[in-house]
């Protein structure tokens, strides 16, 4: 039976308590690279690298499309695109647990309401602090404008760099990857889509 505490078992408010499982499976791992878990400079480091995947994985707590419940609707009027460009994000691939690194634009066409703009860059870092593929997180965060804000579009467009590319295999540095999608108007109406892309590429 497994009685290691799951992610949400912990206060991520405070010092977490790590397992032990966890601090040997992570000697194993320095063993298992060559090196020696004991030596002065490694001694600390399963419990520093235990500390930093509870970080990297703080999206598990957390509801990401929550960060959109507060909405405004005093916005005089206002019903053209509304888009965040360039919102940095860390997340790591589910393949190799190596590092993604990018950035993000997020489009909104609104329907009487909008959301303040720090929330759309937490929807993306609370998707993105679990182990992601790019795929993945660029549909989430799409999908949790859409189903929060019901605008009459949204758009989402991620350019990454990953670790498992850069740094090992084919080693690949420099290669960025981009992936979008599109809903409502910014899917299914011709104009509306040609409209943001330009502005997405503009930002680029």
């Amino acid at each position: 039976m497994n009685t290691m505490p799951g992610p949400s078992s912990f206060d991520t408010s405070a010092e977490p308590v790590i397992p032990g499982e966890v601090l040997e499976s992570i000697r194993t791992l320095i063993r298992w690279a060559g090196d020696d878990p004991d030596r002065e400079g490694l001694r600390d480091t399963p419990g520093r690298v235990a500390r930093a995947w509870r970080e990297y994985g703080r999206g598990y707590d957390e509801d990401p499309g929550g960060h959109l419940a507060r909405t405004f609707d005093e916005v005089g009027g206002y019903d053209e695109i509304v888009m965040l460009r360039d919102i940095p994000f860390q997340s790591h691939c589910e393949h190799h647990l190596a590092a993604i690194v990018g950035t993000a634009t997020i489009a909104y066409l609104p329907a009487g309401r909008v959301v303040g703009i720090s929330k759309l860059a937490r929807v993306l870092t609370g998707y993105a602090a679990r182990l992601q593929v790019q795929e993945r997180l660029t549909a989430q965060v799409a999908q949790a404008v859409w189903d929060r804000l019901a605008p009459r579009g949204v758009a989402v467009m991620i350019e990454a760099q990953h670790g498992c590319m850069t740094g090992r295999g084919v080693k690949a540095h420099g290669v960025s990857m981009t992936t979008s999608r599109m809903l409502g108007c910014f899917l299914d109406d011709p104009q509306s889509r040609s409209e943001v892309l330009s502005l997405m590429n503009a930002a680029r």
